[in-house]
């Protein structure tokens, strides 16, 4: 009977609680309204486009031609038949591994180390690291860094000194390709992650420090660890987002400067593949399966760094 009594009380309950929610939901009916726009054009252009891709993945679709649905084919095809696939995913996982985790560790460090500058000093500098990713096409300045000739300022050097004495083809060489594409793809790197570490660091409350100190805090290295990183959580987990996604979505930087296709497929990544089949084959359903493919594996990675970072200063 008191367990019959028990259910009763919680479904007498449950309405109760819909019905204050709703009165909840009301009261910031205002704040809703205001986030309509955002929330709509998000949706439009963020999550819808998201939706569509997913269900032209299980289908052949060619632009011309209506979509027939083929089920699973795209994916077995991409996962079982498709070697360039596999290249191509091989590829990018050696860039993100190594471009994402440096490129957000560079910027923490350097963001830590201006924040020791005056605010002058600090402004210049920021500015002039900020600067190639808002530069548009600054990156093409590694195509005469580059150059395969000995009026390339790489090779120029590298002969002047008698390290070398042929010019090394930088961008075509597949010794060379992945090594001087990770170099670009670092100094691309800093970006929005990078501010916001810069903005982090300076909105730290002082009084953290001074307390600390009197707690027993010994060096820069635990005050680094125990306050500092722990008050920047948010930002970090930003800039992991925004470095792990930079990382996966490199793939204009690459064709700029190493060409599309690049030698042999040396630097074809999945956002190439994926430019391959949709821009240039017009097989739209398969290149959705790929855009898929690709978003499963970021929203991992994503996830992966957030539960590292969670555990920062514990």
């Amino acid at each position: 009977m008191t367990f019959i009594k028990n259910i009763r009380i919680q479904k007498d309950k449950s309405p109760q609680k819909n019905t204050s929610r709703l009165r909840k939901m009301r009261g910031y009916a205002e704040d809703y309204l205001f986030m309509m726009p955002y929330l709509l054009i998000f949706f439009v252009f963020t999550v819808l486009p998201v939706i569509i891709a997913v269900i032209l993945s299980f289908t052949y679709f060619n632009v011309l031609e209506t979509p027939s649905f083929v089920g699973f084919d795209n994916y077995v095809h991409l996962l079982v038949e498709d070697s360039l696939f596999m290249l191509a995913f091989k590829n990018t996982l050696i860039l993100s591994v190594i471009t994402g985790p440096i490129g957000f560790i560079l910027s923490l460090f350097l963001a830590w180390v201006l924040n020791e500058f005056g605010p002058k000093l600090r402004a210049f500098l920021t500015l002039l690291f900020y600067a190639p990713t808002i530069s548009g096409g600054a990156y093409m300045i590694w195509q005469i860094i580059y150059s395969g000739d000995s009026y390339g300022y790489l090779n120029g050097i590298l002969l002047n000194f008698n390290i070398v004495y042929t010019p090394i083809q930088w961008t075509t060489d597949e010794q060379y390709m992945m090594v001087a594409a990770i170099i670009v793809i670092i100094w691309m790197s800093f970006g929005a992650g990078f501010l916001s570490f810069v903005a982090g660091f300076r909105n730290i409350d002082k009084s953290l420090y001074e307390a600390a100190a009197v707690d027993g805090l010994k060096n820069r290295w635990q005050e680094l660890w125990y306050i500092t990183l722990p008050a920047i959580k948010p930002q970090m987990m930003f800039g992991a987002v925004m470095s792990i996604t930079s990382s996966f979505g490199m793939g204009d930087i690459i064709s700029g400067i190493f060409g599309f296709p690049s030698t042999n497929y040396g630097l074809h990544t999945l956002v190439h593949h994926m430019q391959d089949y949709g821009n240039i084959r017009y097989e739209m359903g398969y290149a959705c399966a790929i855009a898929v493919m690709l978003f499963i594996i970021m929203v991992g990675a994503n996830s992966l760094i957030q539960r590292l970072l969670r555990g920062i200063g514990d």
